[in-house]
């Protein structure tokens, strides 16, 4: 029967809860179990697809179309498995859910409270739509002692309850900090955490410490005794170099181990850690090194950008190159002269976004760029820049614009209003809801015969994953083409741009879509392996 491994956190946020949860699920996986990993999230957005990406990060994208959080990249990148719609949930669609009930009538007149309807709303969530996994791994979003989380909470500590210790596990992640006045690390702060734990019932089977420096036996001891658990259930997790290392890291320390040994699960089986040791090797011993510039509107907090800089490794990985990220605030290209600093990169990579800001530094990236021969990759917004720059600049088309940012002359790139889902059309209007309403999740796409993009993909037919609201106007594509921007990807009808290239350079493609969120270490996306192989190419002729 399924088996639930409940992941909290206490002390401070961003203690890696989301990348623990990945690494021992690629660690069970490596034995051959069945994994599927999940995010209870609890805020009370429905989603963070409204969010501002300074201050949730990045927003992943499922295929079947679910705005998630960031550490659901980190699950598909460890584990391979593509995440759904019922992986990740909010306190916000929780309510909804309950509240629709309610109107509904569904509890028959009775009071609606947290503890049960909210608790089993969660609880219901956490085992649904499940087939034969060996193992659900469930994060659990916030730092314990929070209020928000407190329902999140009681309702794991519920099921850990109906499932017994058999079936269930809970692992709690905390900071061991050292003082370097007093010379040593303190314990203090995850005694208190467990503590607070242990106030709303839940006792830690398990308690990770991150650190900076190795936990000596005596301390180990300490947070054994205080916390109420084995000495072999406290394991540091130390920082790495690469994320990539840390399944190997884990797994020294014994965290598989453990585990199993808690589910009464032979720890001898056949384990195979091949895979992530020659990716971590690739990295450390790179043969070359290409230096990328990625300029875009969020670069003061790298997670807004964080499946594009893992799929960019990635593509270093097949290479075995070190990519170098430069990130650049797109503004600052609006100055005169200021796309001269570029001259020194190998590549320049201009991302998804949202907004007039930083527009025109974006397309004077990809004119310069274009100008210099230096390989182009232009991704969603990127991707929009890029086609107004060749509007202007080669098809003579001067008021191109587009209409995210008002009225324009030209809208070469305007509001999608009608698109294909399948057999349903999808319509949305101006001035409606912003939430979940974009052309979200996977997609296929027709590519263009002797085209470059189906030389890379070896193949004409694709499926990748959208978010995004504006859309390049079929309408100018003749024009567009004349000028030798070849629009190389179409939506099966012919009807929406997904693809272009320019004809005559050694590496200029926009995509409409996001190759990132499909790109996996052991499985690098080809766009970004010949992105980087036309970087390393690049750098040789400097």
């Amino acid at each position: 029967m399924t088996k639930f491994i409940f992941f909290t956190g206490g002390v401070v946020s961003s203690l890696g809860k989301g990348l623990s949860a990945a690494a021992l699920g690629a660690l069970l996986q490596a034995r051959g179990y069945r994994v599927r990993v999940r995010k209870l999230d609890p805020y009370l957005n429905v989603d963070p697809g409204t969010m501002s990406p300074f201050e949730h990060g990045e927003v992943f994208v499922t295929d079947d179309g679910a705005e998630t959080d960031l550490d659901l990249g980190h699950y598909e990148r460890f584990t391979g498995e593509s995440a759904r719609q019922s992986d990740n949930v909010t306190t916000g669609r929780i309510y909804s859910e309950v509240l629709a009930k309610e109107r509904r009538g569904d509890f028959l007149g009775g009071t609606v409270q947290v503890i049960p309807h909210v608790t089993d709303a969660i609880k219901n969530f956490a085992i649904a739509d499940l087939k034969d996994e060996d193992f659900v791994l469930c994060e659990i979003g916030g730092t314990v002692g929070d209020i928000e989380s407190l329902p999140f909470l009681e309702a794991i500590r519920q099921l850990g309850n109906q499932l017994g210790p058999q079936r269930s596990m809970f692992i709690h992640l905390t900071l061991v900090p050292y003082l370097a006045a007093a010379g040593e690390l303190k314990t203090k702060p995850t005694q208190h955490s467990v503590k607070e734990l242990q106030r709303v019932g839940i006792q830690p089977d398990m308690v990770v410490c991150r650190c900076e420096r190795p936990i000596p036996a005596d301390q180990r001891k300490k947070i054994s005794l205080f916390c109420n658990i084995e000495s072999s259930a406290v394991i540091q997790a130390l920082d790495v170099d690469t994320i990539y290392q840390v399944p190997l890291e884990y797994h020294e320390h014994g965290f598989d181990n453990q585990v199993l040994r808690h589910f009464a699960l032979p720890t001898g089986d056949k384990l195979d850690l091949s895979r992530w040791q020659n990716i971590v090797k690739r990295i450390r011993e790179p043969e070359g090194e290409v230096n990328v510039a990625i300029i875009g509107k969020y670069v003061g907090l790298k997670d807004a950008y964080k499946s594009l800089a893992e799929a960019l490794v990635h593509g270093g990985i097949a290479n075995r190159s070190r990519v170098k990220l430069n990130w650049l605030e797109s503004e600052i290209f609006e100055e005169e002269g200021a796309v001269g600093s570029l001259v020194d990169v190998d590549a320049i990579l201009v991302p998804g976004g949202f907004g007039e800001r930083g527009a025109q530094g974006k397309i004077q990236a990809a004119r310069f760029a274009r100008e210099h021969q230096v390989p182009y990759f232009g991704i969603c917004f990127g991707m929009q820049m890029a086609v107004i720059e060749a509007a202007r600049s080669l098809a003579g088309i001067q008021g191109a614009g587009s209409t995210e940012f008002g009225p324009c002359e030209d809208p070469v790139v305007g509001l999608l209003t009608e698109w294909q889902q399948g057999n349903v059309t999808q319509r949305r209007r101006a001035g409606g809801n912003l939430g979940g309403t974009m052309r979200l999740g996977a997609y296929p796409a027709t590519l263009a015969q002797d085209s470059r993009v189906a030389e890379i993909y070896q193949c004409h037919e694709i499926s990748e994953r959208h978010r995004h609201r504006y859309e390049v106007n079929i309408n100018y594509r003749e024009l567009l083409e004349a000028a030798g921007l070849r629009f190389s990807g179409l939506s099966p009808d012919g009807e929406l741009p997904e693809m272009v290239e320019l004809e005559g350079h050694p590496w200029f493609i926009g995509v409409q879509f996001h190759p990132e969120l499909k790109s996996r270490p052991f499985e690098p996306h080809p766009l970004f392996t010949s992105f980087i192989a036309a970087a390393i190419d690049q750098s040789r002729l400097v």
